[in-house]
C-alpha cells in the first residue's frame, strides 16, 4: 500500500450486489460540500469510474448492429455475455481508464479521490476474479467499502428501482428477475473476505476494506441515518488505509 498523505481516500472501490446502495452513496457523497465530505467520509473532490456504462454501451451496440443484420459482437439476443472473458475486459476497461487520467505526468490536485464501481456474482467469477484483474496502480492506493445486502434485498431495491423509460440510467436501470437469479443469487464475498476482517488477501498484496450494512436501506432513507453509518465505517477504514 503506498503511504497516504493526504487527508482523503485516494481510491475507494465500491462494490456489491446491484443496487444494494452503490450510486445511492455516491449521489450522497456529491450533494455534500467538498471540506465537509473530506473532513467525514474522507473523500475530497472525486471522479467516478463506474463499469455499467462500458457494459450499456456493448447492449446497445449489439442492438444496433442486429438491426442492421449483423452479427452482435458482446451478448447474445436475449441478454448475456456471449464470452465470459467479457466480465475482465470490464475490469481492464477500469484500469485503462484510470491510468489515462493519472499518467503521463499528469497528477490529481492534493485530495483528489477516484472511487471505482462495479459489482460481481459468482456465476461470472465473482469479487476474487474481478479483483485478479485489477491493476496494481490501483491496488496499491486502493480501499474497499462492500455494501452489504441479502439477494432478496438486492432483488426488491433492483424491481423497485427499474424505470423502463431510463435503462441506461446509474440510478434507474435494473435486471429482469431470471438475469437476477443466474448472475447475482450467488456472492463469493464471504469466501473471498473471511480470510482477514480489515484486509482482502490478495496473491501479493493486502488490500483494506470495511462492510457497510445496509439490509435496513438506509441509502434510501437518506439523510442522518445514512450520514451516521457512512461516516463510522469510512471511519474505520481510513485507520485500516493509514495503519
Amino acid at each position: 500500500m503506498v503511504v497516504n498523505m493526504t487527508s482523503a481516500f485516494d481510491v475507494l472501490i465500491l462494490i456489491a450486489r446491484p443496487a444494494a446502495g452503490k450510486s445511492e452513496i455516491i449521489a450522497y457523497l456529491r450533494s455534500i460540500e467538498r471540506e465537509l465530505r473530506t473532513r467525514r467520509f474522507y473523500i475530497g473532490d472525486f471522479e467516478e469510474l463506474d463499469d455499467f456504462p462500458m457494459l450499456w454501451t456493448w447492449f446497445e451496440e449489439d442492438l444496433i448492429l442486429e438491426r442492421m443484420g449483423r452479427p452482435r459482437l458482446h451478448t447474445t439476443s436475449d441478454g448475456y455475455f456471449r464470452y465470459e472473458y467479457l466480465w475482465d475486459l470490464l475490469i481492464r476497461r477500469i484500469n485503462l481508464e484510470y491510468r489515462k487520467r493519472t499518467s503521463g505526468g499528469s497528477r490529481y490536485p492534493e485530495n483528489m479521490s477516484t472511487i471505482i464501481e462495479f459489482s460481481r456474482g459468482a456465476q461470472h467469477g465473482g469479487y476474487r476474479r474481478a479483483f485478479a484483474h485489477l491493476s496494481e496502480e490501483i491496488l496499491d492506493r486502493a480501499a474497499v467499502l462492500y455494501i452489504d445486502v441479502s439477494y432478496e434485498e438486492s432483488l426488491r431495491k433492483n424491481r423497485r428501482r427499474f424505470n423502463p423509460e431510463r435503462p441506461h440510467s446509474v440510478l434507474e436501470h435494473g435486471l429482469p428477475d431470471d438475469k437476477m437469479d443466474v448472475l447475482y443469487r450467488e456472492s463469493d464475498w464471504e469466501s473471498f473476505s473471511a480470510p482477514d476482517p480489515r484486509y482482502l488477501r490478495l496473491e501479493n498484496r493486502a488490500v483494506p476494506y470495511a462492510v457497510f450494512e445496509n439490509e435496513d436501506d438506509v441509502t434510501t432513507t437518506g439523510g442522518e441515518p445514512l450520514c451516521r453509518r457512512l461516516e463510522r465505517t469510512l471511519h474505520r477504514l481510513w485507520e485500516t488505509w493509514n495503519g
